[in-house]
């Protein structure tokens, strides 16, 4: 929970102590009309993102914005447009959120619904295509949702926790209705996040909250029986505890390509642990800890197309003074921030991939920042395609097949208070002639299973608008774009 939050937020200026030199932090070109900071990628290429301002008061509106890349598929140079408003009286902080298989966005609770305090259990679904927003009944039985962790499972299910008890749900996408799932929960979710592992089975590490205790390291694994289970503990406390800062927070749990997950700690009396976890073997080994007071208490990563690990980090819990640090599977070293992240706590800033490779950055404010990453592109996850024909026609629907349309990891992760995964297919044209690119709407894909190598496939509507003529056709995951395939688009 975060009623306190801003009471702890100090102005504190820290610069990077290192800088690698090839990566970059570009701000956009064009602003957004208001403060930003949720957002998520729709799966035809363009980025919504949520009015929102937690620098100065917990504020959250109905609006959404979207961004369109410019005709070069630049998302430097794109453009904000307002999109449909949410349904009345629900503009939540701190909520669940998901892209579905079939290309809608759900949204669930969240706290300080409309600038009022405490949890909602309202939710709402956008359809990209119609422009609109539906009302979402909670789970029966539920009294909050809250500032919820959801995960969509390798069938393309979503799962959404209640805050505030140890129930979780299932949603039926079609008729948006729930079925209630995950018994055996060792403790409440209230604060904690949801990392999906190549076995199909999700991890969390507990935080504690709902059985008093000032220490522990249990975590837990979700499987495709609706169960949970504690196979063991974490070989060090990842979540801010009550004889630290009191927060129970915990940062984020980051899939990797080499088959590991990076778990961000926030300790609050001392450095942030993190802790490294193997699905394989289900084992974990303790890492590095952040340098000083640096911890994660609620706070970004993302995967980078290099392989590595970038999460925002912040001294003490919801202090400013945040500041990138990047993790490569051995070492934890600080780079460069984007320039107003020492201006914010790890909590407020938001890191998404986008499909040219490139992560994007909001804090609650109109500086929108773009980072660019060093190195080649991993291996062993680029996609390949299997088309159907080497024509199309434009304003059509057709299904491609290939492999590798999921990606290696969900890429971004934050924790219990928002998720934007990025691990389905995005499908990009580029006129021959012209150099012009444009995205092809994706849904229906085959599954949503992550470090999955195994043949799939997805449907993808291609744009009415579309140039004729000789086209190429890519499909990227999580940044990692196939080769081109020529295709005739008639």
């Amino acid at each position: 929970m975060k009623l306190l939050r801003m009471l702890g937020i100090a102005v504190l200026a820290m610069s990077a102590v290192t800088a690698a030199t090839a990566q970059t932090w570009q701000r956009t070109t064009n602003n957004p009309p208001e403060n930003l900071g949720a957002m998520l990628l729709l799966t035809d290429g363009t980025v919504i993102a949520h009015q929102e301002n937690d620098q100065n008061g917990n504020v959250a509106s109905l609006r959404w914005y979207r961004l369109t890349p410019d005709s070069s598929g630049s998302y430097l140079n794109g453009t904000w447009t307002r999109i449909a408003d949410m349904p009345s009286g629900y503009g939540p902080l701190f909520f669940g959120s998901a892209v579905l298989p079939d290309g809608r966005v759900i949204v669930e609770g969240g706290e300080y619904n409309q600038f009022g305090n405490g949890f909602t259990k309202l939710g709402a679904i956008y359809d990209p295509v119609a422009n609109t927003w539906a009302s979402v009944t909670a789970p029966s039985g539920w009294n909050n949702i809250g500032d919820a962790s959801t995960v969509v499972l390798f069938n393309g299910t979503l799962m959404l926790a209640n805050t505030t008890t140890r129930q979780a749900a299932l949603l039926n996408a079609s008729t948006l209705t729930w079925t209630a799932t995950g018994t055996g929960k060792y403790d409440s979710n209230d604060e904690e996040g949801w990392t999906l592992l190549p076995n199909g089975k999700v991890l969390t590490v507990d935080a504690y909250v709902d059985r008093n205790l000032p220490t522990g390291t249990n975590y837990e694994l979700y499987d495709s029986t609706g169960t949970w289970t504690v196979p063991g503990t974490t070989p060090v406390q990842l979540w801010d505890s009550t004889n630290c800062g009191g927060s129970h927070e915990v940062g984020p749990g980051t899939m990797m390509a080499n088959g590991t997950v990076f778990y961000a700690g926030a300790r609050g009396c001392g450095p942030g642990h993190t802790a490294v976890y193997t699905p394989g073997s289900d084992s974990w080994v303790a890492g590095p800890d952040f340098p000083g007071q640096f911890d994660v208490a609620d706070g970004p990563s993302a995967l980078e197309t290099n392989g590595n690990v970038i999460v925002f980090a912040s001294p003490g819990v919801f202090e400013a003074g945040g500041e990138i640090f990047e993790w490569n599977g051995s070492s934890l070293t600080q780079i460069a921030g984007p320039p107003n992240g020492v201006n914010d706590s790890s909590f407020q800033g938001h890191l998404m991939m986008l499909p040219n490779g490139q992560i994007m950055f909001t804090d609650y404010t109109t500086d929108v920042e773009l980072f660019t990453s060093a190195g080649s592109p991993y291996t062993g996850f680029t996609p390949t395609l299997l088309l159907p024909s080497i024509t199309m026609t434009h304003g059509t629907t057709v299904k491609i097949n290939g492999t590798n349309f999921n990606g290696a990891s969900q890429n971004n992760f934050y924790g219990d208070d928002y998720q934007n995964a990025t691990n389905y297919p995005i499908v990009k044209f580029t006129n021959v002639a012209s150099g012009h690119v444009v995205f092809g709407r994706t849904h229906g894909h085959s599954t949503m299973a992550v470090g999955y190598h195994g043949p799939t496939y997805t449907f993808v509507d291609i744009p009415s608008a579309i140039e004729l003529g000789q086209t190429h056709i890519q499909v990227i995951a999580n940044g990692i774009a196939s080769s081109n395939y020529t295709v005739v688009i008639n």
